[in-house]
């Protein structure tokens, strides 16, 4: 396993967000090896890690690995202060998984989530450049400009997006139904380069993560892996 940075590392095991660890690291409340881990250090399974004197397990459990079709108002997040629903409350398991990478709140469809951290590094890795697929529903029609900027980048708050596939699937009762493709996994961006066009974003679903697929799982439902898709997902 490659080294990740320690917050990066905790976070994926659902200890607590990033910006929580930091916190512990800034109180001392954490140690590697016996000695006080400071900001920026980076870790692996071979590293023993105590939190507040309290050894803790690391990645080397079981490893488990889920789809899961996540309803709408549901957080991609392991726990949540504020008492809502996330979707590790979904998946019944034994091990402590998390999601790899995100969806918004109000957005459906495909998730990933394991206790894999070697896995979680490919996937969400800038390198990875793999393709997710949403199906978006918006008010009225996508006139040639916003297809064109859509297709070829958008300057957004955070930079120009890389370019986008797009196909117009349907047009009915005013509303327009594309499938929408990108390689990034920018906050909300989606919805963002929407607003960029002035398109009202009615619904929002990924349906694909390179060749994964959710086929045949209705919202809320989740399955295991198969040994391809683990290993599809390991050669990206």
């Amino acid at each position: 396993m490659e080294k990740i940075r320690l917050n990066k590392y905790l976070a994926a095991m659902g200890i607590g967000s990033r910006r929580e660890i930091d916190k512990m690291v800034d109180e001392k409340k954490i140690m590697v090896n016996g000695i006080i881990a400071n900001h920026g250090l980076k870790i692996d399974n071979n590293d023993e890690i105590k939190i507040n004197g309290k050894k803790i397990k690391n990645l080397q459990e079981k490893k488990v690995y889920y789809i899961l079709n996540k309803p709408i108002n549901v957080l991609s997040s392991v726990k949540d202060d504020r008492g809502r629903k996330t979707v590790v409350d979904l998946i019944e398991c034994n091990e402590k998984i998390f999601p790899i990478g995100r969806l918004d709140y109000d957005t459906t469809g495909l998730l990933l989530l394991t206790n894999d951290g070697e896995l979680f590094n490919k996937v969400v890795h800038p390198r990875a450049e793999i393709y997710k697929e949403y199906i978006l529903v918006m008010a009225g029609g996508l006139e040639k400009n916003g297809l064109f900027l859509l297709e070829n980048g958008i300057k957004l708050e955070d930079g120009l997006t890389l370019p986008a596939k797009i196909k117009i699937l349907d047009y009915k009762d005013n509303k327009s139904t594309i499938s929408i493709s990108i390689r990034e996994g920018r906050n909300r961006q989606i919805r963002r380069m929407c607003r960029a066009i002035n398109c009202k974003v009615l619904s929002l679903k990924r349906i694909k993560i390179g060749e994964l697929s959710i086929e045949n799982l209705n919202e809320g439902e989740y399955r295991e892996l198969t040994d391809d898709e683990i290993k599809y997902l390991y050669s990206m």
